[in-house]
């Protein structure tokens, strides 16, 4: 890492899943001014990031950013069901079905936990990137502080404050969107273009989970027919055991190749999309502040002329006058800037994603073409002896 070229890079170099939560090893490699190493490692968890987010979001000092949407909350209680119900059910089953979904769902929990991993590291390298935000000094204390940052976990109440904030918050913006007239064109066409943006992702996002559902319904087939299968050869002992054998074997290979399929599509695709969906909110929210810090400008205005006319308190309502303008104008300033990223960033994170995918795509389906030639192969040998 060159010295003259001051960087920080950070990544999730090791996650642990323990029965209540995930330990996530942060690693940073840096040469920025204000780090006592040039490399180091710390240990967190999913509500460590959440503060992180929620300290950003609430400095008033950010206003004019795109807050990074924090990472979704780790799930693993599907597959860690489903893992204990097939313990439970072990002696119901022959050892060769037991071992096979044993290894269907351990794959779909190793799924899940690389996705887990994939958006809480791009949440921490979209701060890293940022001009502002990887100064941060809260930022520094996550990534820098070895000890328990000792961060709880919202109580019901907190959550439903939070909730009740949010539909006032959506109250709040259908208001200034529909009363609060911006004379600037640029942030009134970018408002325009991001909510039917996020409409148009999320119905995309809804259809990738679609087609990644349906390949693991063609992998969940697959897997019944293997298992009718295998169940016929042990009832034929002639020379169609082999050949049932055989293709059962054929199907098992199909079906991981599907699940492949589908978790690279998932990681990829879907959780792509899903992940700008919540960016897109995020630039809402954006455009949401600076609405707010013009209405309150405009209140300033009013209350400025009220003033005049009384004659009272005229330089109290000077100063809270130019103090709003003040913030409008900085916020306006920031805003611009962070909206023509956020369209560049949006290019560049799609394309890297989807020709990842095209690549992977390409890769299975030659992997499944050569797959069915030797299944065909095997099977005509298998009939021919």
């Amino acid at each position: 890492m060159p010295s003259d070229d001051p960087t920080l890079a950070v990544d999730i170099s090791d996650a642990l899943s323990e029965k209540e939560k995930v330990k996530f090893t942060v690693h940073t490699k840096t040469n920025l001014p204000g780090f006592d190493k040039p490399e180091f490692s710390v240990v967190r968890l999913h509500e460590e990031f959440i503060w992180l987010h929620d300290t950003l979001a609430q400095d008033d000092e950010y206003c004019g950013f795109i807050i990074p949407p924090p990472p979704p909350r780790p799930d693993f209680d599907a597959s860690r069901e489903k893992l204990q119900k097939l313990g439970e059910g072990e002696g119901t089953m022959t050892k060769e079905e037991f071992n096979k979904t044993k290894q269907e769902l351990e794959a779909e929990y190793l799924a899940t936990f690389k996705k887990t991993v994939a958006m809480h590291e791009v949440f921490l390298q979209r701060l890293a990137a940022h001009p502002k935000f990887k100064n941060d000094v809260n930022f520094r204390i996550f990534l820098g502080y070895n000890d328990d940052l000792s961060v709880r976990g919202k109580n019901k109440k907190e959550k439903l404050v939070d909730l009740l904030s949010k539909y006032g918050k959506s109250a709040d913006d259908l208001v200034l969107s529909n009363t609060q007239k911006d004379i600037d064109e640029f942030f009134e066409h970018q408002k325009v273009f991001l909510i039917e943006y996020h409409k148009h992702i999320k119905d995309c996002t809804s259809r990738a989970d679609k087609m990644t559902r349906s390949h693991k319904n063609v992998a969940s087939s697959y897997s019944r027919i293997g298992s009718d299968l295998i169940g016929l050869s042990t009832v034929d002992s002639n020379k169609l055991e082999r050949y049932y054998a055989k293709n059962a074997d054929c199907f098992e290979k199909a079906r991981k190749s599907e699940e492949r399929i589908a978790s690279d599509e998932d990681l990829k695709l879907s959780d792509t999309l899903r992940y700008w969906m919540r960016e897109t909110a995020a630039a809402k929210d954006l455009l949401y502040r600076r609405l707010r810090s013009l209405a309150n400008y405009e209140s300033a205005n009013k209350n400025l002329d009220k003033a005049r006319l009384r004659n009272r308190d005229v330089a109290l309502a000077e100063d809270a006058q130019q103090k709003a303008g003040e913030k409008f104008e900085s916020i306006s300033k920031l805003a611009k800037q962070e909206l023509q990223d956020f369209n560049s960033r949006r290019i560049l994170f799609f394309r890297k994603n989807f020709v990842d995918l095209v690549e992977l795509e390409l890769k299975h389906a030659k992997a499944q073409v050569q797959l069915y030639k030797n299944c065909i192969a095997s099977l005509k040998e298998e009939l021919l002896d």
